[in-house]
């Protein structure tokens, strides 16, 4: 027997690619159905072979549904999640709004799937900031090995992690380079990402620091250790799919560089790529449609004691968001409802 799986905000781009995931992965369902705001109702989406038919999210009834993966915004979220968890669907969220709250539990499945089982509390899990996910994952096995105190982290996030507009202002604005009649100022962004880089995601804080820094440090204290300080600058690329991040890490402990390799290595959710040759590396453009979380460019920071330099990247569709959704809606199968 498997399971009833209701996907919020299907027509979406993390939408589409949970019901893709899903499906990749052999989700033991017995029903899915697509669910969207009434503006997208009727709207064709795929799950495998099947053509589903979005239903109106409003007038839908949780009732006997087992989990319910949302890809909406928090507005959306703070008035539809509660519904689905009263009517005993356990809601996977994607959204900010429950991470940062203690009763509802953070998780990657690879770093801490033994917080799995405070969903009941609220009935609801959150899933964590795409930039955060991926390097929680690089973190965990070295954090295990040496102890990390500090991370600071520059990361380089593609344009589809501010949605469908993020994607369309990439497009259009690279067009309108090669064609100047046709000017394409910038609306989704503050300023032109093509051919540019833009130091702000999400708003300023008073401290100087943009919302998206602040959720990283924040979700890597809840996820992994309260202890660890991270600091973070996060930058917008124009780059279509995957983010990049530039990580350097101090442990307590020493940790040579060659076993934080082999550390890597082994370690789930990773693949290790990292020759020191031209194009012994990965980048976001080779990550696209992969569930791994890629490591390179792994090296000691001799400027401190206990240093080590790293290079990540991942798919922000997938890890980031929709794979890290469906991972926890397996481990909690697995946990929990054991159905499948």
């Amino acid at each position: 027997m498997g399971y009833k799986i209701a996907v919020v905000g299907a027509t979406g781009n993390v939408g589409r690619e949970m019901l893709n995931i899903l499906h990749e992965r052999h989700f033991p369902v017995d029903e899915v159905v697509a669910l969207a705001s009434r503006r997208s109702l009727g709207s064709q989406v795929s799950f495998g072979d099947k053509t589903l038919v979005t239903k109106d999210l409003d007038a839908f009834d949780f009732t006997g549904w087992d989990i319910a993966l949302f890809a909406v915004g928090s507005d959306a979220t703070k008035i539809y999640a509660p519904k689905a968890a009263k009517a005993g669907c356990v809601v996977i969220d994607n959204s900010s709004l429950y991470r940062y709250d203690a009763d509802v539990p953070l998780i990657v499945p690879e770093v801490n799937p033994q917080a799995i089982h405070g969903y009941a509390k609220k009935n609801i899990i959150a899933n964590p900031n795409c930039s955060t996910a991926q390097m929680v994952v690089a973190l965990k096995p070295l954090h295990d090995r040496a102890t990390i105190k500090r991370v600071v982290v520059s990361t380089y996030q593609s344009v589809s992690g501010a949605g469908k507009e993020g994607i369309d202002e990439l497009w259009d604005q690279t067009k309108s380079i090669y064609n100047p009649t046709d000017d394409k100022p910038a609306k989704k962004f503050t300023k032109q990402i093509a051919f540019n880089v833009i130091p702000h995601i999400d708003v300023f804080m008073d401290d100087g620091s943009t919302k998206e820094e602040w959720k990283m440090v924040a979700e890597t204290k809840k996820i992994i250790d309260p202890s660890i300080k991270v600091t973070a600058t996060c930058v917008r690329v124009p780059v279509f799919v995957g983010h990049s991040e530039s990580i350097n890490i101090e442990t307590e402990d020493f940790l040579d560089e060659h076993e934080a390799r082999d550390i890597l290595r082994e370690a789930p959710g990773i693949m290790v790529i990292d020759k020191r040759e031209d194009g012994g590396y990965v980048t976001p453009i080779e990550c696209v449609g992969d569930f791994a979380t890629f490591i390179s460019r792994i090296r000691q920071d001799s400027t401190i004691d206990n240093g080590l330099n790293l290079w990540c990247v991942s798919d922000n569709l997938r890890k980031g968001a929709a794979l890290n959704a469906v991972q926890i809606a397996e481990l909690l199968g697995r946990e929990v409802l054991k159905k499948g």
